[in-house]
């Protein structure tokens, strides 16, 4: 299976939030970096947060402002990506896949070929 390099950003931040809410600078850039140099492939904070943007908008994840506060974490959906520009300090904005997400991941894992040690 022939991925775009695009597709392949996408594919490997949907991995990083299909099993828990992930912030892009503290867990999502870490693990898209280090999955995409199994690919021969150097990615950007950008490159990330483009992926999400279109994930979001192809509704295959959602963007979630998350409080220490307890309760459902779902209730802080947003509506679309908020500006990304900076890296976050606050760790306030999260990412998990939804339904679609899921299914498109675990249709064709043909792609994942170098996930050799997890």
């Amino acid at each position: 299976m022939d991925l775009t390099r695009s597709e392949l950003i996408r594919r490997l931040v949907l991995n990083s939030i299909c099993d828990d809410f992930e912030n892009v600078d503290q867990i999502i850039l870490r693990d898209v970096t280090k999955d995409s140099a199994k690919f021969g492939l150097t990615i950007e904070r950008s490159d990330v947060v483009d992926g999400l943007a279109g994930l979001i908008e192809d509704g295959l994840a959602k963007a979630y402002i998350l409080s220490g506060t307890g309760g459902n974490p779902f209730s802080g959906e947003l509506d679309c990506i908020p500006p990304m520009d900076l890296v976050e300090e606050n760790f306030k904005t999260y990412f998990y896949i939804t339904k679609e997400g899921k299914e498109l991941l675990l249709s064709n894992d043909i792609w994942w070929s170098a996930d050799d040690e997890d």
